[in-house]
């Protein structure tokens, strides 16, 4: 997996590439958390739940269904999120299903439960250039870094040249759009 901290790399750049106030910070809030939310399966080991079982680590949480069910949550409560139900659904499921798309993007583990309950198959993306990170008591160690920077190379920049990229775009004047 990622780091805790990249897995709100893609919130944070839906916001930034966001018109100002489109996305409420409630909203972004919640983004956030839900694309860190799917890694509280790591308490899964302290209940010595098996890491390949449906609901150990990147298991369950880390499903389809289960950014459909934050969606359907965040719907639910739109108004206090200060956004439609359609802005809040999308966002929040967006940002939970970035966390098993990244994941899958990592070099170790079994693989994300993309399909559960339809399917207990463990999934990878076919290209995995980021570094797995270290659990927490490891996070603080050479290999914590090689992740972060590994993080910084293949999330943060590209996230990072996409949001400048889209900003550019958005800001040209439309007398420069008509100008070949």
């Amino acid at each position: 997996m990622p780091s805790i901290f990249t897995h709100a790399a893609v919130p944070l750049a839906l916001w930034c590439a966001s018109e100002r106030g489109r996305i409420s910070t409630r909203l972004l809030v919640t983004g956030v958390v839900a694309a860190m939310l799917p890694d509280a399966d790591v308490l899964a080991f302290a209940l010595h739940v098996p890491y390949a079982d449906a609901f150990g680590h990147r298991g369950a949480s880390h499903s389809l269904l289960f950014a459909t069910l934050l969606a359907a949550l965040a719907t639910a409560f739109a108004s206090t999120l200060r956004a439609s139900r359609l802005q809040a659904a999308a966002f929040v499921f967006i940002c939970a299903l970035s966390h098993p798309l990244l994941d899958a993007l990592t070099s170790g583990g079994l693989g994300v439960a993309l399909w559960w309950p339809w399917s207990d198959q463990r999934l990878f993306a076919p290209w995995r250039p980021i570094r797995v990170s270290p659990f927490a008591n490891n996070f603080f160690s050479a290999r914590g870094l090689q992740t972060v920077l590994s993080e910084l190379r293949w999330v943060w920049l590209p996230l990072l040249v996409a949001v400048i990229g889209w900003r550019s775009i958005q800001h040209r004047t439309p007398e420069a759009r008509q100008t070949p």
